[in-house]
């Protein structure tokens, strides 16, 4: 499904990488160790060098804004525009079931952003990411701000929209959660990106 060869940019050694369809690839590694490095370089936010493709078809052959739906990068701490929650979802009636489902209430529709927690922060984070239909998720750490019944509501959405084939790669300090989410787990250190385990590689 997407396939990277070659992807280096400064911090980032040469990766080469499959993700298949409905498959979650789990990534640890210490703080400053290329994690989002990697992960923004994929999804083209980033110079980078390297062939990446989706389905087969080439990153170039794809309009930035297109690609970036496609390959929907979230970061640990996502980026707000508006004053208010609702300024960041042009369908909110596309985003209320989603909230729900994620712990939180439609009226959070109507909160101030800048009186949101960082995990309602990362779980409306997820609630944008998963409306841009993506065929892949790169998910910087999307539950380190949540409690356990919050992080499990993320957890059942992402296995939800595994199960519709959306590919993964998962930031991730807690092996307990690579091992529920994940069929292969990575450690990256310095840049460089190894597999662990076995058949945990690409």
């Amino acid at each position: 499904m997407l396939k990277i060869r070659h992807l280096t940019r400064p911090g980032l050694e040469p990766v080469d990488l499959e993700l298949a369809e409905g498959q979650c690839t789990a990534l640890s590694g210490p703080s400053g160790a290329g994690k989002s490095i990697l992960m923004r370089a994929i999804a083209d936010l980033d110079p980078n060098e390297g062939e990446v493709s989706l389905n087969g078809r080439s990153r170039e052959s794809i309009p930035a804004p297109s690609w970036r739906r496609q390959v929907v990068y979230v970061p640990a701490e996502a980026g707000w525009w508006a004053d208010r929650v609702d300024g960041h979802f042009p369908e909110p009636d596309l985003a209320a079931p989603l909230m729900v489902q994620l712990g939180l209430t439609e009226e959070a529709l109507g909160w101030q952003v800048a009186q949101l927690s960082t995990g309602e922060k990362q779980r409306l984070a997820m609630v944008r990411a998963f409306l841009t239909a993506p065929r892949v998720m790169l998910l910087d750490e999307p539950t380190s701000g949540l409690d356990p019944e919050a992080t499990a509501k993320v957890e059942a959405l992402l296995h939800e929209r595994r199960s519709e084939g959306v590919a993964m790669m998962l930031v991730t300090h807690d092996a307990d959660q690579a091992a529920r989410m994940a069929s292969r787990h990575f450690q990256m250190a310095a840049g460089v990106l190894k597999a662990m385990g076995p058949g945990a590689g690409s």
